[in-house]
């Protein structure tokens, strides 16, 4: 415990020195624009920045770069709140109740939130990172295929309760998702499989962003343009303001959320630090947990403060735990991680078991940067609430021509093919539909992105056991996917059982009320 107290001064040594503490401000304000951009994201804005970092040197390379990454998680929630369009695919849960607060006046309240509760995944998680990175290392690396897939069933069977209480249409709503996750390539075979209409682009399958822009930034759009035409022409969006002694009112009402924030720390930094998981399904998760934990689960959608702080605690803490396989194993730990491990290779340095015994001045300066960088980030994200909330002063009538523009360019931007943008454009009147007729819309956009993940780890687990699916439930053998199977079941059950037991409960008032 002395020698990592120790470690972590020289650590903070390194990270405060002027050039690397300059790259860390500059990495986070960045992170923070590339992350409210639509269609950017951590991983475009590490990939198109890395260039820069010949520069400096590889210490101060990878420190600009992380704060690049933690400024990008920040920044995903501010087009989510503003506008309802994710900023990237970790910020989609935040769009669930994070859109629905800004157009009650309360998007302050939903952006304080998201800041603080990014600072406290972020801290929670780098702590965790400092104190317990042998272990989860560890528990990473006997990670196989039967474990992810037990984790992804923990994660559909939070579907039921993203869905409310009609199940049908939240069944509805995960094959429509399970559906579009199956289009492409074949895990296994390589056989082409559900190509609309022979158009060879569906062999890529349906990317994830296309499908959340449509639905929240389209959809969402074509919505808010009739509940306008519904009310007059007044804009819902005009109440919203901000002040000191709004802030401080929602920083003390956030500390009642504490139990979330830490929930969402704790389950995001676990799933980041599983090679190839990442933070959104973390930050999926999380929503859906915080959802059956909360006092108030019927709000969830609506505009429940808590539905942004489980997702944005989950994908901050899931940003920092996907560095621990990088660092320690030579694994990238999500796709931005990957694009920092191929920087870190140009850069002479070798990941795995012995960089922290051969280069203990990098590594540990580049923790205790993380610090560093999550204090600069929340600092910044708060400060420039007035500016965003300014953006939603702005009439209806000039923003959706502008979050129209946003949505087509974050679109066509990644692939830079119009059939990307004629997708979204679809998916966006099906999202408006869904809306329309009371949809859920959380299951469809879950099951596409822990669909092809549960799918690859279903049949490798099948193929390790010869086709018997004991090899899930096994607690001698398999003692990880074990546990996590049976809390999936648990959690899926549970809904349905206090479902039944409410209508049970109505039941009998029912029928002891006087005739």
């Amino acid at each position: 415990m002395t020698e990592i107290v120790y470690l972590l001064l020289d650590g903070f040594y390194v990270a405060f020195q002027p050039l690397n503490l300059a790259l860390i401000v500059l990495g986070c304000a960045a992170g923070l624009f590339i992350g409210a951009m639509p269609g950017l994201g951590s991983v475009n804005g590490v990939a198109i920045l890395l260039p820069l970092t010949y520069l400096v040197p590889p210490t101060g390379a990878i420190i600009f770069l992380a704060a690049l990454y933690y400024g990008a998680m920040y920044g995903g929630a501010i087009s989510s709140v503003m506008l309802g369009i994710p900023g990237a695919s970790t910020a989609v849960a935040t769009t669930f109740d994070g859109r629905p607060l800004a157009k009650m006046g309360m998007a302050d309240k939903a952006l304080t939130a998201a800041a603080v509760a990014s600072f406290a995944g972020g801290t929670i998680s780098v702590i965790l990172f400092t104190m317990a990175a042998p272990p989860l290392a560890h528990i990473a690396l006997v990670f196989g295929d039967p474990e992810e897939f037990a984790l992804m069933m923990l994660a559909f069977a939070t579907f039921i309760g993203l869905g409310g209480d009609d199940i049908a249409k939240t069944i509805f709503s995960i094959c429509i998702g399970l559906v579009l996750a199956a289009v492409g390539f074949d895990t296994v075979s390589g056989e082409p499989r559900l190509v609309f209409f022979d158009i060879t682009n569906f062999m890529d399958g349906v990317k994830f962003l296309v499908l959340a822009i449509g639905i929240y930034g389209i959809g969402e759009m074509l919505w808010t343009i009739e509940e306008n035409t519904r009310a007059g022409g007044a804009s819902q969006l005009s109440k919203a303001t901000v002040s000191l002694k709004r802030t401080i009112a929602n920083l003390r009402e956030l500390v009642r959320s504490w139990k979330t924030m830490v929930m969402g720390s704790v389950l995001g930094y676990v799933v980041g630090i599983l090679p190839a998981a990442g933070a959104t399904p973390g930050s999926l998760m999380a929503y859906g947990i915080g959802k059956q934990i909360s006092k108030d689960p019927d709000s969830f959608g609506k505009g429940n403060v808590e539905g942004v702080i489980a997702p944005e605690a989950a994908n901050n803490a899931a940003s920092t735990g996907s560095m621990l396989p990088m660092l320690t194993l030579g694994i990238p730990g999500s796709p931005t991680t990957a694009i920092l491990l191929g920087g870190m290779v140009l850069w002479g340095l070798e990941p795995g078991p012995r960089l922290f015994s051969d280069e203990p001045s990098f590594v540990w300066g580049l923790i205790a940067s993380l610090y560093v960088a999550n204090f600069f980030a929340v600092v910044l994200n708060i400060a420039f609430i007035p500016a965003f909330i300014w953006v939603l002063k702005l009439p209806f009538t000039l923003l959706a021509p502008i979050i129209f523009v946003l949505c087509l360019v974050g679109g066509y931007a990644p692939t830079q093919s119009m059939y990307d943008v004629w997708l979204m454009l679809l998916f966006g009147i099906v999202g408006y539909l869904m809306r329309k007729l009371d949809y859920p819309l959380a299951p469809a956009v879950l099951a596409i992105v822990l669909g092809p993940l549960a799918e690859r780890a279903l049949r490798q687990s099948l193929l390790i056991s010869g086709g018997e699916l004991s090899i899930f439930v096994d607690p001698v053998n398999r003692p990880y996917a074990a546990f996590i199977m049976y809390a999936a079941l648990v959690l899926l059950f549970l809904p349905l059982f206090m479902m039944i037991r409410r209508r049970l409960t109505s039941g009998k008032a029912a029928s002891t009320e006087p005739s």
